[in-house]
């Protein structure tokens, strides 16, 4: 196999992210992340707001009315419009 994907390094390393994930989810306190989904929809509502108030909105845009970095309001953006919210 000189060229190409190994698919053994591709294996291990997918072994290694589930076994991170595990890790991460054991540490995960449930009432912090109630926090997180409260956090999260209350900033989904404002974005809806934000867009209803002023036309539809780049990430661009939305990043710097919300505070949010570049990538965080490209997702949001996308994952509202995925879910016909916006």
């Amino acid at each position: 196999m000189g060229e190409g994907v190994d698919p053994t390094k591709m294996c291990q390393r997918l072994v290694d992210k589930v076994a991170q994930s595990k890790q991460l989810m054991a540490m995960t306190d449930p009432d912090l992340l109630v926090l997180f989904e409260d956090w999260l929809e209350e900033l989904e509502e404002e974005i809806v707001w934000l867009v209803s108030e002023h036309g539809p909105l780049d990430p661009a845009q939305l990043a710097e009315k919300t505070g949010l970095s570049l990538r965080g309001a490209t997702f949001l953006l996308s994952k509202l419009g995925r879910e016909g919210k916006l």
